[in-house]
Order: C-alpha cells, then structure tokens, then sequence
C-alpha cells in the first residue's frame, strides 16, 4: 500500500488537525520520499514511518509539536539537518537499522534518545563516547544512558506519573479533612444519638403503659374468676340439716337443685 492510502486510511474521517498520532509502518514510499503528510498535520506529536524503503526527508512537513519520530528499517543515510528546522521540539528519534554513517543532528536542543542501533556509524570506534560528547543534550543513545542504565518504556514513564498522582491523593487523604468538617459529623452524630435516646425512652414508656394495663385486666380477670369459684363453693356446701327421707329421692339432690338455681339465676348471667 502506497503511503498516500495508508494515510486516509489511518485519517478514519478524521480532519488532519485533529490527528497527534500517526503510524504508517510497512507502506511503500514512492521514489523513496514522504507523500501525503503536509503541514495540516499541525498536531502531530507521533509519527511512524517503520520499514517505508524510505530514503530521504527532504519533503518531511514542519511539525512543530511533534515528540516522537520512528524511522527504523529505511534506507536514510543522511539528511538529517531537516530535522532541527520542521521538527524542532523532538525529544526522541529512532534510526535504527538504516545506513547512516555520520550525524549532523546537533541543533536538536530537546532530544533526549536516540537511537542508532544497527547502523554504520555504530562501527566506529569509540562510538558511544564519541556521540555523548558531539549531542550533550541526549541522555539515552540506544536505550541505554552513559552508565548503561537501561532507558524506561514510554508506559513505564505514564504510570510513574499516575503513580505520582496517586502519592499526592494518599498524602491528601493523610492529612485529613478542613478543620471544621470532622466537628460537623460529631455534632450531627451527637444530635442523632440524642434524638434516639428520646425516641427510646418514648418507645419504653409506652411499653411500660401497655404492660401496666395488661397486667391491670388480667388482674381483673382472675379476680372475677375467683369470685365465681368461691359462690359456687358455697351455694354447693353440704347443709347440715337433713331431709327426710323420701322414696326415690337421694339425699343430695338439694345441693344439685341449689347449683342449678345459682347458676340460673339472672343476676349472675
């Protein structure tokens, strides 16, 4: 795919201006030279252009924002003084794997890494030390600073700062809430208990009314039951005097008669 089509495509109805990141690896450059990226582009602070056969950056747009510039995998062997005039804020630029030989990179003031792994230049002797001393301004050349400390992934770097973030929002929530806003709670939570303890002591009352007047009925109840006992008990007293006797009728059947009289008579009913 020619790069002009891989750069519609990449676009995904997007306006240029809106773009600040673009990958074109593995298209085809036409004569070796950049197509389709002009300065509509304005935005851009990512652009890759990994294995292209690209050979030349004459026709590179200005790029004002851009940070991060891939160019692995082409065949550029020199021409890199464009870079500090269309690309001005770059602070990382990777050639590796093309054919360079010598640098003339030296007006990049912000670039930070680069790297040059795989190329020409890299057969030199003395080759670390000799670019450390040409771009002072570079910390990292190949993925590693001049004490071979290993550079850190561009993730790496974003979740160190989401770290930091979240290290400052611990050390907020050390130091607590305003003054004034814990006294608040206390109060409310104080108001609250008062207010239950009223509510309480309501609710305990009433029971107690309640428990009062139940005991008070039953009370009553028992009592009248007592009452009852004790009427029964004397109307069906055995009397003392006799009857005399008569054919056919038991001697207690007086008592039965007085039961039935008391338990019939209307008063008690």
């Amino acid at each position: 795919m020619e790069m002009k089509k891989k750069i519609n495509m990449e676009l995904k109805n997007r306006a240029p201006e809106e773009v600040t990141e673009l990958v074109l690896d593995n298209c085809l450059c036409v004569n070796g030279e950049i197509e389709g990226l002009n300065d509509t582009f304005k935005e851009l602070e990512f652009l890759s252009m990994a294995n292209v056969e690209l050979s030349s950056l004459a026709r590179l747009p200005s790029l004002n924002k851009l940070r991060k510039l891939e160019l692995s995998d082409n065949i550029i062997s020199g021409g890199l003084e464009v870079l500090a005039e269309k690309c001005p804020n770059l602070t990382y630029l990777n050639l590796s794997g093309n054919k360079i030989k010598d640098l003339s990179t030296q007006n990049l003031k912000n670039l930070k890494s680069l790297d040059l792994f795989n190329c020409e230049i890299t057969n030199l002797e003395d080759y670390r030390e000799s670019i450390f001393e040409l771009l002072q301004q570079i910390t990292y050349l190949d993925g590693f600073d001049q004490e071979d400390n290993e550079a850190p992934d561009s993730e790496e770097e974003e979740e160190d700062e989401d770290g930091d973030e979240d290290e400052e929002d611990e050390e907020e929530d050390e130091a607590g809430p305003p003054e004034g806003y814990e006294d608040e709670d206390e109060d409310e939570d104080e108001a609250g208990s008062e207010v239950g303890e009223g509510e309480e002591e309501v609710g305990l009352s009433y029971l107690m009314k309640e428990e009062i007047q139940k005991k008070r009925v039953l009370g009553e109840r028992k009592e009248s039951e007592m009452l009852k006992m004790t009427g029964r008990k004397m109307m069906i007293r055995p009397s003392k005097e006799r009857l005399p006797d008569t054919p056919g009728r038991a001697v207690g059947r007086s008592h039965c008669l007085c039961f039935f009289m008391y338990d019939s008579c209307p008063s008690r009913r």
